[in-house]
């Protein structure tokens, strides 16, 4: 089967589909990522074939620190106007670089809003499913992620976030669908409303790439609903140099601390903060440069790294700092560690707030409130309260028993 898999978003967004492109390419299928320029590395070294989406990852996140997203408190409609100055740059290039993907017997679209995978689904008559590492689908139990949970009690409450969620990705790319159905395709544009309706009437498969055990199934999901556990990305065959295996061995555990794929406005003053944060805490840490840029001029109790598999580094700390993002959280909780996280935006809110649910770590410090005296406490609580080492310590083995590859790819067989 020739399996086309749609994925845009940072390298932790698209990372996940990696793992699981190389699992369906040695179960025998011809699988294809499309995705960014800037990850066809990544793709072919998996020994996948690539197609190319045009457009900037690291620059969508730098213009939502442009527009002030990750540093000052905003509501879901100022979200909406930050996403559609980003995200909507790519209205004029996604239908072009969509249109070339003939080629194909099943679609799996993680693009943005659920979109345009089923449009080319239509065009070919094949199957797809919709891939998603966050919770996304519509239930009447709980709100989606981003809405306060405050008005559940309301009725219909609920089922609207999702609702207008939707229509937050839709009405920034509905003229671009819609110009790619008709135009293109000849097929009929969508409504005013978007795909929605159909997508839950239809029960279009969803494969939710996260654990059971950190989100539970509401009662409300169809049978179509899959949650398979994390797909995570592996590396085996890399090793550490010897100067980082030395840091490791030489001392007590450090502290990992970096943001990922997010970006700061001033890296200097951030870091600035972090080696505060490390000094008052009085631990050692690994510092990861990310797309941040973090690092320079480090004091001998922090390491600088550019990378390192996190499945290797983290169960080799005392704790993590992260972001938030759904990958790294996904290390982060199977590492059997503590999870401090210091959210930016979207869904790292989530995930920030489920870690301290789970009593697996303190409460998130959102990085338009982090300082060098909030991150040391929380490292300090984080190392010593046994509490939340024990309860990170069951959550480990829990997920380090999943195998969500393996059952995403036997469900896609299915399809």
């Amino acid at each position: 089967m020739r399996i086309t898999i749609l994925a845009l978003g940072s390298r932790g967004d698209v990372q996940p589909f990696v793992p699981l492109g190389k699992a369906l390419l040695v179960a025998g299928h011809c699988v294809r990522v499309a995705t960014f320029v800037a990850f066809a590395g990544m793709i072919r070294e998996a020994g996948l074939d690539f197609a190319p989406i045009h457009g900037d990852a690291q620059g969508l996140l730098e213009t939502a620190v442009d527009n002030n997203l990750f540093t000052k408190r905003t509501n879901p409609f100022q979200t909406m106007r930050a996403l559609r100055q980003s995200y909507g740059t790519l209205t004029n290039s996604l239908p072009q670089d969509l249109s070339a993907l003939y080629d194909t017997d099943l679609l799996l679209n993680q693009l943005p809003a659920h979109l345009f995978g089923g449009d080319l689904a239509d065009y070919l008559s094949i199957p797809w499913a919709i891939l998603t590492v966050i919770p996304l689908v519509r239930s009447k139990f709980q709100p989606l992620i981003g809405f306060p949970k405050l008005f559940s009690s309301i009725p219909g409450y609920n089922m609207l976030t999702y609702r207008l969620g939707e229509q937050m990705g839709w009405q920034i790319f509905r003229h671009a669908v819609n110009r790619l159905r008709t135009k293109i395709w000849h097929l009929p544009a969508l409504p005013l409303r978007g795909p929605y309706e159909a997508i839950h009437q239809q029960r279009t498969p969803f494969l939710c790439g996260f654990s059971k055990h950190v989100i539970s199934r509401p009662p409300d999901w169809g049978s179509h609903i899959h949650t398979t556990g994390w797909w995570y990305p592996e590396d085996p065959h890399w090793q550490p140099s010897a100067n980082l295996q030395h840091f490791i061995d030489t001392g007590p555990a450090p502290v990992f601390i970096g943001f990922g794929s997010m970006p700061v406005r001033d890296p200097t003053q951030t870091t600035t903060m972090i080696v505060e944060a490390v000094r008052l805490s009085g631990r050692r840490a690994i510092l990861h440069a990310g797309w941040a840029g973090l690092g320079g001029n480090l004091p001998p109790e922090i390491f600088p790294i550019q990378y390192a598999p996190y499945a290797w580094l983290f169960p080799r700390m005392a704790a993590v700092v992260h972001h938030g993002g759904s990958g790294t959280s996904g290390f982060g909780f199977r590492s059997g560690i503590p999870s401090i996280v210091v959210p930016f935006g979207f869904d790292q809110f989530y995930w920030g707030k489920r870690a301290t649910e789970m009593g697996i770590g303190p409460q998130p410090i959102p990085y338009r409130s982090l300082t060098a005296e909030r991150l040391a406490a929380s490292i300090h609580t984080a190392v010593t309260d046994t509490t939340i080492q024990r309860c990170a310590a069951e959550l480990g083995q829990k997920l380090s028993a999943e195998n969500g590859v393996q059952c995403a790819v036997e469900l896609i067989q299915k399809l």
